[in-house]
């Protein structure tokens, strides 16, 4: 297979990674309380327990994978095993096998916890393949885009057909629908997927590992600019429904229309980043995309109509197709600065630690709307809202975003690796630990 069709291949899987993603986290609270009636607060506190349950998932599957040692590799058989499991388990929470409020609370619980187990043993360890799989900047630069472009279609088809599937075949069938295409497109990615051989064994235990990881000033630099980016990409898709209708009084159609430009046009754009990562390099790349991501949100501030909303998601589109190229890339660098330091290949734990970190963002996301509406002076259900909402709304997209990003920008000022991907740091002795 050549390097162009192996990253195909590879970066199919990331399709089926962001539609059973965004499907879930869009439509699930939806189909469990408006249509099945259970009652919000206990699908709320299931979705509680879900996100603690996965965040925590995370740094211990990747530490477990890290310890693989099999003849198929270290990642590839936890994504081979899993991955028909997984598209099962999804395809359940859409079928509920229970009468009764209290009954599908718990069939709902059951069913995400397995899901949520499944879903990160076969990502982490799909995702973890990505830099050992692809050594150069240029390599990574084209993979990425690749994924992310495969990302982006996986994301509109979750969110978009999502409505039209249920809508005309129902809900159950909506889910084996989606749950047999991301089983095929997960086994496409296993035909791209390939490891090297590896005889040593990973020796810090994992609560060192941890400690160790945490120690990593690059990856510490870099988690926290990564949560910051991605806070505010949360910001925008919590916050268009908001703008749609009290700073633009648009219906809600319009959210598609908007959030469809974002998208739409970070398909493209992709490729182009990856061009300017080879070039520029990665550090340099995202200090880019930052600046015209912060710049394509300022006319959030002040935009009256739909037509220049389209325009400005756009521009948005963008620094989002920057953002999700180079953010993988980096990390792939703190890694292997990390091997170099340690003689050990982590991926798991990297990837793991950066999962357990980045996903308090939306619920950081979460707070940062409720404050900016109730100061605001929002009240829900009213049929007018003061005026003081649509300058709160418009800060929320414009101006809490833009404060968020200067922190962020200096985050990556603060990353030390550079070209190569060498902090100059000298190379602590690892110790072992529990």
């Amino acid at each position: 297979m050549t390097g162009r069709r192996r990253m195909l291949a590879y970066g199919s899987g990331n399709l089926s990674v962001n539609l059973l993603a965004q499907a879930f986290a869009t439509f699930a609270t939806f189909y469990y309380v408006d249509h099945l009636g259970v009652d919000p607060a206990l699908i709320g506190v299931a979705m509680v327990i879900h996100g603690i349950v996965n965040a925590l998932l995370n740094p211990l599957a990747g530490h477990v994978s890290d310890r693989t040692r099999t003849r198929w590799g270290r990642r590839v058989p936890y994504i081979a095993i899993g991955m028909v499991p997984l598209a099962a388990a999804f395809t359940m929470i859409w079928i509920p096998l229970v009468d009764g409020g209290t009954a599908r609370f718990w069939y709902f619980l059951i069913a995400v916890l397995v899901y949520d187990v499944l879903f990160v043993v076969v990502v982490l360890n799909y995702v973890a393949l990505f830099p050992e799989m692809f050594t150069t900047i240029a390599e990574r630069a084209a993979a990425a885009s690749w994924r992310q472009m495969f990302a982006i279609v996986g994301m509109i088809l979750g969110v978009a057909a999502a409505p039209v599937l249920y809508g005309t075949i129902g809900w159950a069938a909506m889910g084996v629908s989606f749950g047999v295409v991301s089983l095929a497109f997960f086994a496409l990615s296993l035909t791209g997927s390939v490891e090297r051989a590896r005889t040593e064994r990973e020796s810090f235990g994992f609560l060192a590992a941890i400690r160790y990881t945490l120690a990593n000033r690059a990856f510490v630099t870099y988690v926290v600019g990564s949560f910051l980016l991605q806070l505010t990409f949360a910001l925008l898709q919590a916050g268009i429904p908001f703008f749609t209708k009290y700073a633009l009084g648009e219906p809600d159609s319009a959210n598609t229309v908007i959030l469809g430009a974002v998208f739409v046009t970070a398909i493209p754009l992709v490729y182009a980043w990856s061009r300017v990562t080879t070039r520029l390099g990665p550090r340099r790349a995202i200090l880019a995309a930052i600046i015209v991501y912060g710049v394509a949100l300022v006319p959030f501030l002040f935009v009256g109509n739909l037509a220049l909303t389209a325009v400005t998601g756009a521009a948005v589109g963008v620094g989002i197709a920057g953002m999700l190229v180079l953010l993988e890339i980096l990390l792939a660098e703190v890694i292997d600065e990390d091997e170099r330091r340690t003689s050990a290949r982590r991926e798991g734990m990297y990837f793991g630690m950066n999962g357990f970190i980045v996903r308090w963002s939306v619920s950081l996301q979460a707070v940062i709307i409720s404050v900016v509406l109730s100061r605001s002076g929002y009240h829900a259900g009213a049929p007018v809202q003061p005026d003081s909402v649509v300058v709160g709304v418009r800060l929320m997209l414009g101006g809490v975003p833009l404060a968020v990003l200067a922190v962020a920008f200096g985050c990556f000022l603060l990353y030390p690796l550079r070209a190569g991907g060498r902090s100059g740091e000298p190379a602590p002795v690892p110790a072992a630990g529990p």
